[in-house]
C-alpha cells in the first residue's frame, strides 16, 4: 500500500508532470515535422507558403498535445487554453508586445541611430510571421504553460516567475553575440510574460506578447532578433549607434531601454496582482517534488 501511494505521489509530482509535458510537446513537434513531409503535393508549393503551412500544422499539434495530455493526466479542464474572449486577449498581447518594441526602436531613432532604407512588398512578412508565431507558441506552451504553471502550483508565484524567467534567459545564452544587458532584458521579458499569464490565467496573452515582440522587431523593423541572422522584413533599415541603445549584434531586445520598458510594463501588473491577492503562495504539501 505504501509503495502504491508513493508511486501515485511520484507520478503526480510537479517535476514528473513538467518532464512528461515537455517531452510530449517536443515529440509532437518532431512527429509533426515528419508527418508534414508526407502530405501529398506539399513539396510542389513554393518555399514561403510551405513553411507557413508547416508552422501552422506543427503549432496546432503542439497546442493539441498539451491540451490532450494535461486534460487526461491532471483530470481537469484546460482553462489556460480557453477560447473565451480570445480576440480581446490576443489584441491585448499584440498591443503590448508591439508597443514595447516600437518604443524601443523610437529611442534608437531619437538618438539618430535608426534609418529606413526601403519599404518591401508585404509578401516579405511571410517568413518572419511564420517564425514568430511558431516560436512564441512552442516557447510559451513549454515555459508558461508547463514550467511556470506547475512550478507556481508547488512553490508559489514568486519562485515560479524567477525560475521561468531564468530558464527563458538561459535558453538564449546559446545565441550569438549575447551580452549581460541582453540576458537581463530576456529575463525581464520572461517575468513580464509570466505576469501576463498570472493576470489573465490564459496562455493566449503571453503567446501574443511574445509573437508581437519578435515579429515587430524582426518582421517590421528589420532588426536582428536574439543575435540571429536577419530574415526578410517589411522595412529594410540601418541601425547604428551605441550598443547600449541598439543592442549591437544581439538586436534591440539587448538594449538598456528594452530592459526599462519591459520592467515598466511588468511591475504594474505584479503590483495589481499583489493588491488583488492573486499571488499564489508555496504549497504546504511538500511530500514530493
Amino acid at each position: 500500500m505504501t509503495t502504491t501511494i508513493f508511486k501515485q505521489q511520484l507520478l503526480h509530482s510537479a517535476l514528473v508532470r513538467i518532464i512528461f509535458g515537455v517531452l510530449i510537446c517536443l515529440v509532437a513537434v518532431i512527429i509533426g515535422q515528419q508527418l508534414f513531409q508526407q502530405i501529398p503535393g506539399i513539396h510542389s508549393l513554393n518555399t514561403n507558403p510551405r513553411n507557413l503551412i508547416k508552422g501552422i500544422f506543427v503549432s496546432i499539434l503542439t497546442i493539441g498535445s498539451y491540451w490532450l495530455f494535461y486534460r487526461k493526466y491532471e483530470s481537469r479542464i484546460v482553462t489556460e487554453l480557453s477560447a473565451k474572449g480570445i480576440g480581446k486577449k490576443l489584441l491585448a498581447g499584440i498591443v503590448t508586445g508591439s508597443g514595447l518594441q516600437c518604443l524601443t526602436i523610437v529611442v534608437v531613432y531619437l538618438y539618430g541611430g535608426f534609418r529606413v532604407i526601403a519599404v518591401n512588398p508585404v509578401a516579405t512578412l511571410i517568413i518572419p510571421f511564420t517564425v514568430a508565431f511558431t516560436v512564441s507558441i512552442l516557447e510559451e506552451i513549454l515555459l508558461r504553460g508547463i514550467v511556470f504553471r506547475i512550478t507556481e502550483e508547488k512553490w508559489g508565484s514568486v519562485i515560479a516567475l524567477t525560475i521561468s524567467g531564468l530558464i527563458f534567459a538561459g535558453l538564449h545564452l546559446v545565441n550569438p553575440h549575447v551580452t549581460l544587458v541582453s540576458i537581463v532584458c530576456i529575463t525581464v521579458v520572461g517575468v513580464l510574460l509570466g505576469a501576463a499569464y498570472m493576470y489573465y490565467r490564459n496562455l493566449w496573452v503571453p503567446i501574443a506578447i511574445h509573437f508581437a515582440w519578435n515579429f515587430t522587431q524582426n518582421g517590421i523593423f528589420g532588426a536582428i532578433t536574439s543575435g540571429n541572422e536577419k530574415t526578410s522584413s517589411l522595412l529594410t533599415t540601418q541601425i547604428t549607434g551605441s550598443e547600449l541603445l541598439t543592442g549591437g549584434q544581439f538586436g534591440p531586445e539587448g538594449s538598456i531601454q528594452a530592459v526599462l520598458l519591459c520592467l515598466t510594463a511588468a511591475i504594474p501588473i505584479i503590483r495589481i496582482l499583489y493588491k488583488q491577492d492573486k499571488i499564489i503562495k508555496p504549497s504546504s504539501n511538500n511530500q514530493a517534488l
